[in-house]
């Protein structure tokens, strides 16, 4: 199968709308204050969505694609989703002045294939309920586990490359682009066992767990390690898992170039299943594992989901941290007493505020809160709103979203 030349003309005219608008000095307004809010300077803060249910954003067929190839219509989906959000809900997003392509590699997996059962509301939406059996009740199912072998694949890294320049010629340049570390033990594990079992297990089978998570920090610690053999590594990212990744603190200051090392780059871990638990079983289960993974990264941002106010605690032990997560069930006041100026400020607004309609007050009200608590306790603050599972098929609520929190930080801190 070939890419046609209509397929062709119609994709180097999306290029050249999408390199028009990566060309305009705003990138680097946005770039720079995210930037600067990464460095712990109070600055306007930016403004970020991620994980968008496109199934149900069309607007006017403006995200109907027409390319049949598969890479043609990766292509496509890549300039016309970033135009419809630029368009729609741009907050401070930062269109890049290349088009990325993902180095490739394999990866030979840890031996376990999850086992269990699904309940979706929606076909076409990727968030549905999951019932997961336990696979990982015994020792002897534990000794399944094996340590995953990668290989890079330069040759597929070269056939995309080739692809792209025939494409976009001199239109926009293609950047090879590496992986970025996202560490979430506690987001697997309950994929092999159920969530009930762990929690049982913390108190009647705490040797056993331990086990586990050990397991799983050989894994974590074996992987990255071979992301940084193999030159997987990138220090250059814009975002990381769905918050900005621009600081003047990476890469490292000795880095002259060449493959990227785990201290140039950001580690991103959390443990939202861990909500419920104590700041010492939270230590014992997940930091005092997961913090040998992080002393080799640059920077740290921990937290995602879970609500995270009454463990900053024990995040302050964490070698290299930077940004925590604000999660809407956190107490947004105590967080901002806790992290003062030192870390960023993560806020992850409701989603729930998009979900069916929106209230421009009580949106407003969410992050006039936020802006208060950081305000008067020096914080540097991100907001990005993510986790969106629906917005009911109506695009404009993300929107009005969009537009209301605009209007709130133009009052605080100017145009």
């Amino acid at each position: 199968m070939v890419i046609t030349q209509n397929e062709k003309i119609l994709l180097r005219e999306l290029a050249r709308q999408y390199a028009e608008i990566a060309n305009l000095d705003i990138q680097k307004i946005s770039i720079n204050r995210m930037r600067a809010t990464n460095d712990l300077k109070i600055v306007r803060p930016p403004v970020l969505i991620h994980e968008i249910p496109w199934h149900e954003m069309d607007i006017d067929g403006q995200l109907q694609l027409h390319c049949n190839h598969p890479f043609a219509k990766q292509m496509e989906w890549y300039f016309r989703s970033t135009l419809f959000q630029w368009k729609y809900f741009r907050g401070d997003m930062v269109v890049q002045p290349y088009y990325p392509i993902q180095k490739a590699f394999t990866d030979s997996g840890i031996g376990l294939d999850v086992n269990g059962s699904q309940i979706a509301t929606d076909k076409n939406n990727n968030i549905v309920s999951h019932e997961y059996h336990d696979i990982l009740a015994t020792e002897d199912d534990l000794a399944k586990i094996k340590l995953p072998n990668f290989e890079r694949q330069p040759e597929i890294d070269e056939q995309n490359i080739t692809l792209a320049k025939d494409i976009l010629q001199d239109i926009l340049p293609i950047r090879l682009c590496g992986v970025e570390i996202y560490y979430s033990p506690w987001d697997q594990i309950p994929r092999y066992r159920g969530v009930e079992p762990i929690f049982m297990d913390m108190v009647d089978r705490p040797e056993f767990l331990h086990q586990i998570i050990q397991k799983f920090t050989e894994i974590g610690l074996h992987t990255i390690n071979e992301y940084e053999r193999l030159g997987l590594l990138d220090c250059d990212l814009p975002t990381l898992h769905c918050t900005p990744a621009y600081t003047s603190d990476l890469p490292a200051k000795d880095y002259t170039g060449g493959v990227v090392r785990l201290k140039d780059v950001w580690f991103r871990s959390m443990a939202q299943m861990f909500s419920s638990i104590s700041p010492s079983m939270h230590q014992e289960f997940d930091l005092d594992y997961s913090s040998k993974l992080m002393e080799k990264c640059g920077l740290v941002y921990y937290g995602c989901c879970e609500p995270l106010d009454n463990k900053i605690g024990i995040l302050k032990k964490i070698p290299n941290l930077r940004k925590v997560g604000v999660s809407p069930w956190a107490n947004v006041e105590s967080c901002a007493e806790q992290l003062e100026g030192n870390y960023v400020y993560a806020r992850k607004p409701n989603p729930a505020n998009v979900a069916i309609k929106t209230d421009s007050e009580e949106i407003r009200k969410e992050i006039i809160t936020t802006i208060n608590a950081c305000q008067k306790h020096n914080c540097p603050v991100e907001f990005v709103l993510k986790d969106i599972s629906t917005v009911s098929f109506n695009p404009y609520n993300l929107v009005v979203w969009e537009k209301t929190v605009r209007e709130v930080l133009d009052e605080y801190y100017g145009v």
